[in-house]
């Protein structure tokens, strides 16, 4: 990956689930995708596993392949293992982005992103990327601001953590 995901990005979620990649996240998801899909599009690949998570975690190929490298070189057979390949890798689907910048959100991430039902078709909504480096993170918009909300409510500085990991590392 030559470039981070960065920032929060909120996009808007059309009546028939449509919304358009941010321009800096498509630059970096075409970069890390050579081959492209199909229709000549970089593929993205969006897992919605893991029941504790408001989010879905999204991966550029060459993203999603290191993560499934790493799960590869666990233990096979072991509980952690069968864990991450059920949430990380079977919990997951592969879209591929449209010549327009945009894609369809499948019926899954849809379902883990909150957007049920009619709800979508009738009103739209509203979606947030947030960048998390190796990878980004969508959610909608109103999980996203709760979660922040919630998180905020500590004096932690963000620094001090990175300085931990850091030393520890």
């Amino acid at each position: 990956m030559a470039e981070a995901f960065r920032g929060e990005i909120h996009q808007s979620v059309d009546r028939k689930a449509r919304v358009s990649i941010p321009a800096a996240f498509r630059r970096i998801l075409d970069a890390d995708d050579p081959q492209k899909g199909d229709k000549n599009g970089a593929r993205l690949y969006m897992v919605y596993g893991g029941k504790s998570r408001r989010f879905v975690e999204c991966y550029s190929k060459s993203g999603a392949d290191a993560l499934a490298a790493r799960i590869e070189a666990m233990e096979l057979g072991s509980p952690e293992r069968d864990r991450a390949e059920r949430d990380l890798i079977s919990r997951s689907v592969m879209v591929e982005i449209e010549p327009d910048g945009r894609i369809v959100l499948p019926q899954k991430v849809r379902e883990k992103m909150g957007f049920l039902g009619n709800d979508i078709a009738t009103n739209g909504g509203e979606a947030v990327f947030a960048g998390a480096t190796n990878r980004f993170k969508l959610y909608r918009t109103e999980v996203y601001e709760a979660e922040q909300a919630e998180e905020d409510e500590d004096d932690t500085d963000p620094l001090t953590l990175v300085g931990r990991a850091a030393r520890s590392g």
